[in-house]
Formats: structure tokens, sequence, C-alpha cells
């Protein structure tokens, strides 16, 4: 009997999730293959043997993480559908699982949305040449003193917290020599660690937007409704339903910081305790747990991950 009166909320991880094998528990899914042969046949591109042949390089780079990762996450949320009646109260994504979480609430169709995120791709490395930009992860520091470590480390170059993912995790990008240097600053100023990512472009950067404005006209032609479980917006925290509100927020989103801290905590501001990571590895279930210590996290890592968290999240 499906408990309806269970609140909880999914969210969809991005970039830097990715894997080799990162579909492994997963393969004897129908509906996974299904969706991974869907996503193949709209790009013409064999995501499934990327995912469990690719090389490291290849999974890294942008213009293949990106489609990925949106397959691989939608591909869970449909097993999810499959075993579950219930639904999440609340979605979100980070960074490009921002894309996954308005596709699961049918605000933008799947088939829509795998070419618009390899387009998003294509905007941002056309943006920052590869080699040229870097993006790096500070451990051990607050805000305050990241966001000071950047300014004096710049040097006149483009240098950004990013990502503000749990407390004591930020994430800076720019120019890469400058993020070497806050590499180096922030290791000066205290950081536990300071090491760059496996990512091609230095996303949520100032640098991204002229890739904002080329993701902004191709956004024009693209459908979109409204979702039918709200998604809260990593650029201002904050669920939309006006389409043109929605096209607005994956804009800016290109080139402003992901609010990770604020969405975690404005969803359990609304009373939902309980949060699955519906995607690849268990990144977001790490760093929910050090936002709110007190929320109960899942990670849809394989099948019995998901089985377990269908039973014990709706009471099935």
């Amino acid at each position: 009997m499906v408990n309806d009166g269970m609140r909880y909320a999914f969210v969809f991880p991005g970039q830097g999730s990715q894997s080799q094998g990162m579909m492994n528990g997963f393969e004897d899914l129908p509906v996974v293959r299904e969706t991974f042969r869907e996503a193949s046949d709209t790009l013409h591109q064999d995501l499934w043997r990327l995912v469990t042949e690719g090389s490291a390089g290849d999974l890294n780079l942008t213009i293949n993480t990106q489609p990925l990762m949106l397959t691989a996450g939608i591909a869970i949320w449909r097993a999810w559908i499959q075993c579950s009646d219930s639904r999440p109260s609340l979605l979100a994504g980070h960074s490009l699982g921002e894309y996954a979480a308005l596709v699961a609430s049918n605000a933008i169709a799947f088939e829509e949305a795998l070419p618009l995120v390899r387009h998003r791709a294509q905007c941002m490395q056309e943006a920052v040449p590869e080699g040229t930009g870097g993006i790096a992860a500070i451990l051990g520091l607050d805000d305050e003193t990241v966001k000071r470590v950047c300014l004096e480390a710049s040097r006149n170059e483009v240098l950004e917290a990013v990502n503000f993912n749990s407390p004591g995790q930020v994430v800076i990008a720019g120019g890469r020599d400058a993020v070497l240097r806050g590499i180096e600053a922030a290791k000066e100023a205290g950081a536990k660690r300071a090491i760059m990512l496996p990512m091609s472009v230095p996303s949520h950067c100032s640098l991204m937007k002229p890739a904002a404005m080329a993701l902004r006209d191709y956004l024009k032609d693209v459908i979109i409704g409204k979702p039918e479980i709200p998604v809260l917006h990593n650029v201002d925290v904050l669920p939309h339903e006006d389409p043109e509100e929605i096209r607005k927020a994956l804009v800016d989103q290109l080139h402003h910081p992901v609010r990770w801290v604020e969405t975690i905590r404005s969803i359990c501001r609304e009373g939902i305790g309980q949060v699955a990571e519906c995607g690849p590895g268990k990144v977001l279930a790490g760093l929910n747990k050090r936002i709110e210590p007190q929320q109960l996290v899942w990670a849809l890592t394989d099948r019995a991950a998901l089985e377990d968290a269908s039973a014990k999240l709706t009471g099935g």
C-alpha cells in the first residue's frame, strides 16, 4: 500500500558524477536500456557503449558528459516510475541536473532536452577553448574566505566561486592559470584540500556569458511547459511555472553560481526531510547530508538501491 502522505524530493546530479561503469547495476532493467537506445537514436551516438566502454577522457569531455548524464538521470527516473506509484513533491538538479529535473517534471520533452544539452555543451566548449579554463574544488574554507582567495588570486583574470556545494566545499572556476593560483592561495589560507576537477570547461563563471547568449537564442525554439512537479532552480532557488521564466533561469544558470546549500535548506523548510539522488554516484547524497545532517538521504545507484528506496520512501 502506497503511503500518499510521505513527502520526499528527488535531486539529479550533473557533471562530475560521471564515471566508467556508472550504470552498472541497472543493465538488466529494460527501461534503462530502452532510454539509452532512445537517446542514442536521437543524437546518432551510441551512449550505452560510451558509458560501458568509454575512457575517462571520453566521459569527461563536456559534449559527451552532458547528454550522457541527462540520459542516465532520466533512465533511473523511468525505472523509479515503473517500480513506484509515488512521485516526489519537489525536484532539483545540480547544474546540468536541472535539465533532468525539468524532463522528469514534464516541462521539457526528453527528445528535445537531448539536443538542447548537447548544444549547451558546445556553447560552453566554444566559449572557453579546451585547456584554457579550469575548475577546482576547495575543501575546508568558509564561503567568504573562498571569495577573498578568488579576488586576491585573480590578478585581473576571471576567478570566481561558482558552486556552493556544502558548508566547507566550494568550487572555483575561471582561466586555468588563475585557478591554479587560486588553488595555491586556498592552501595557504588553510584549505584542507584544493584540487582540479575533471571538467573541460569552467562552468558558472562569467567566462560563460557568450555561451549563455548562444543558449538563449537556441532556447527560443524549445517547447517548455508548466512543470507537473515544482523544480527549484539553481540561480534563484525558486520554482517557476512560466516558460519564459524557466528559459531565463537556464540562461542565467550558465554564468551564475549553483546555490546548492540554499537549495537543500529550502527543501527542508518545505517540511521535506527525505531526498533521493536520481542518477549515477552518491555525490549529492554526501553533500546533502553535510548541509542538513538530520535529512534522510538515498542514492539510487543500482536496482537494489532503487527498490529499497521505493519500499521505504513510499511505504510500498
